[in-house]
């Protein structure tokens, strides 16, 4: 099973750590190197161009890929989107000078619109009825409306600040974007493909709960069960000796923690233990 990965840039270190925390170690990769082998002798990393990934995958060079859903929409290819990894979120959004005469989609008509993203601004304008002229730019995009060469840009944003910055406001958003793991549609039901699935879904699970473990005296244990905001309930265990105690586990966010806490000590229970949790499969 070959995964493609992207090679650079800010989407790489945090897909590395992603699959590294999933239990996906990589071996024998180095920098500089198109390739590199994993701790499972059946899944290969192939370091990718993230704009490339989405090719990769269409011509079968690769089964599986973690790039942006900005991407793989401006490729055109039809994969399967399996998992929103939830980083690398970002917007693409049309936008035009502030002191312009344009205010609304539809004020763009016969008018010109540049972007580094022409197929996602062509389905875009079409699904509005508006026909303005694209223009594809390989960079700059928020230079383009000031020195006249389009009216409006279409192009990706995180904060707004660079936006901002040129001088441009945001007047439609086109596509909200996060890292997906994708896969070409003739494997998404593979073994393979699903246990990696899995594998990261886990640990996006797993992140932001707390595991609360905890003694509580028997007749005090309903009292506990009621502030504890658990996932799907605490597992309640008799203890060997226990003197009618029992141990409560339970998952809780980490926001709730504190408060948590405090309740259930409120309430009867000792000996409270709190562990960061790597993953959770639900």
């Amino acid at each position: 099973m070959r995964l493609a990965v992207p090679n650079k840039g800010r989407l790489h270190e945090p897909t590395i750590d992603l699959l590294e925390r999933a239990g996906l170690h990589v071996e024998n990769g180095a920098d500089r190197k198109l390739y590199a082998e994993t701790v499972d002798p059946d899944v290969t990393l192939l370091f990718v161009r993230a704009a490339d990934i989405p090719e990769y995958l269409a011509d079968g060079a690769a089964d599986l890929g973690i790039t942006g859903l900005d991407q793989v929409r401006e490729s055109g290819h039809d994969l399967a989107d399996l998992l929103d990894l939830e980083f690398g979120r970002c917007r693409l959004v049309l936008a035009v000078p502030e002191d312009g005469d344009v205010a609304s989609v539809e004020d763009l008509a016969g008018k010109t619109v540049a972007t580094e993203f022409p197929t996602i601004t062509r389905e875009f304008f079409a699904e509005t009825g508006v026909d303005p002229s694209i223009v594809e730019v390989t960079g700059a995009t928020e230079l383009t409306p000031h020195v006249e060469m389009a009216d409006a840009i279409v192009d990706i944003t995180s904060t707004g600040t660079t936006l901002k910055v040129n001088r441009l406001q945001v007047i439609e958003e086109v596509l909200s974007s996060s890292v997906r793991l994708f896969a070409r549609e003739d494997v998404r039901e593979e073994p393979k493909v699903r246990e990696i699935r899995t594998a990261l879904s886990s640990v996006l699970s797993a992140d932001g709960k707390r595991y609360l473990m905890m003694n509580v005296p028997e007749d005090r244990l309903e009292d506990v069960r009621e502030v504890i905001p658990g996932l799907g309930g605490p597992t309640v265990m008799d203890i060997a000796d226990g003197d009618g105690t029992v141990a409560v586990h339970a998952v809780v966010s980490e926001r709730d923690v504190f408060e948590t806490i405090t309740e259930v000590k409120k309430r009867g229970a000792s000996g409270i233990l709190v562990t960061e949790i790597e993953r959770l499969v639900k």
